[in-house]
Parts: structure tokens; sequence; C-alpha cells
């Protein structure tokens, strides 16, 4: 009897599900004002956005005061729990993306997550927007390596027994374009995010959605119907 194979869709958060810029810069901002440093501008806060946090502050800090990168991790994590207990921290979906998460179960796609963000973080918009029985794997930055590792992905394919060649990966960043590049899964860029589509294109995209509701299509077009 021939079994149809699983078909797994892995998608960044931040500026691929949930629009967490204005919470991100904002926090950034006083992470930075805390440790008593000049804040970065916010283009370039909404810049590193998929990076592990470690990373991110490296890149912010420009090669200078390097020493400074844990004291701004943990100044950041103090700022993001007390805008989430003051209820200040906002992150909301983008246009249909539950009605289309929830479409994309219901078709048979496996589905899984791979962020930038903290367990924690991911928890909270999983609680949030009552989205997390969707996904049967869930892969944040700090049980590993973050993007562009490959990491998260191998684990999300361990985890599902899903082969690479079954697997998409969807996200909003270059890091999520080279992430799926160094795994040998395809990537499907979104145009609502932080990175141009040129750069997911040059990135290793092969296609840019511009809607939630193109992605089921894209999906078919990139790795062929689930059923």
């Amino acid at each position: 009897m021939n079994t149809v194979p699983l078909k797994l869709a892995v998608l960044d958060c931040d500026g691929t599900i949930v629009d967490s810029k204005t919470a991100i810069v904002t926090s950034m901002t006083a992470a930075f004002v805390r440790a008593d440093l000049a804040p970065p501008e916010p283009r370039e806060i909404v810049r590193i956005v998929g990076l592990n946090l470690a990373d991110a502050m490296n890149v912010l800090l420009q090669g200078q005061r390097l020493e400074m990168v844990s004291t701004l991790v943990d100044a950041y994590h103090e700022v993001v729990t007390q805008q989430r207990a003051d209820g200040h921290w906002e992150d909301p979906l983008y246009p249909h993306a539950k009605g289309v998460i929830q479409a994309l179960n219901a078709a048979g796609w496996l589905l899984g997550v791979a962020t930038g963000k903290s367990k924690r973080g991911l928890d909270a918009v999983f609680a949030t927007h009552e989205i997390g029985h969707y996904f049967i794997t869930a892969q944040t930055s700090d049980i590993g390596p973050g993007k562009p590792a490959p990491d998260m992905l191998y684990r999300a394919l361990r985890e599902t027994g899903v082969d690479a060649h079954n697997t998409v990966m969807i996200g909003d960043t270059t890091f999520d374009m080279e992430m799926a590049m160094n795994a040998g899964v395809p990537a499907i860029g979104v145009s609502w995010g932080y990175h141009t589509d040129a750069e997911l294109l040059a990135a290793g995209a092969r296609v840019i959605v511009h809607g939630f509701r193109d992605l089921p299509g894209a999906l078919e077009s990139t790795i062929g119907k689930r059923t």
C-alpha cells in the first residue's frame, strides 16, 4: 500500500507569524539605556530580529564594548519580563495567520516553529494567540545554536521524522533563508516582515508570498500537495 509522505512546514515567529517590531525596538532601546549605553537606531534593531539575543547584541554593538553583551542580554530579559507583566508587550498576529495555520493543520501538514525567541517568549505567543497546539515541533535559540546555523531545523526533522526535501522553512529574514539552505531545506520568504524581497531571494528563497493566504499555494508549488 502506498503511503503519503509526511510534509513539514516550519515557520519563523517574529516578523512571520506575529508583528513584534514595536515591542522589540522599545525593549531593546530600554535595555541599552538600562546598561548606560547609547541605543541603536530602530532600523538597526529591526535588522537583527531573528538572531539569538547574544548574537543580536554583538551585531548592535558593532564590535565595540563586547564585554557588555551579557549585561545587555540580562537587561533585555528584565525589560521584556516587566513589559509582559504590565501588559505593555504587543505582538499581534499578521492578518489571516491563525486561519491559515488552522487550515494547513486540517489539511494534514505537520507544523513547526523555528525562532530566535527564547522558549519562554514563544510560549507567551502561543498562549496569547492560542495557537501552540497546532505545532508539533517548536525550536528556540536558547536550546542550541541560533540562525543561520541549521541546528534548529535538524532538531525539527529528527523530532518529526520528516525528510529535508519534504520540509519547507517559511520566514521573513535572510537568517531564515540561510538556515534553510544550510540544512538542505527549501525556503519560502514572506514580504510582510523585516527584510526585503530582494534580500530574501538572494539568500535562497524559492518564492516570496505577500499574504498568509498565499502560503498554501506556495507550499504546494515548492514541495507538492500534502495528499
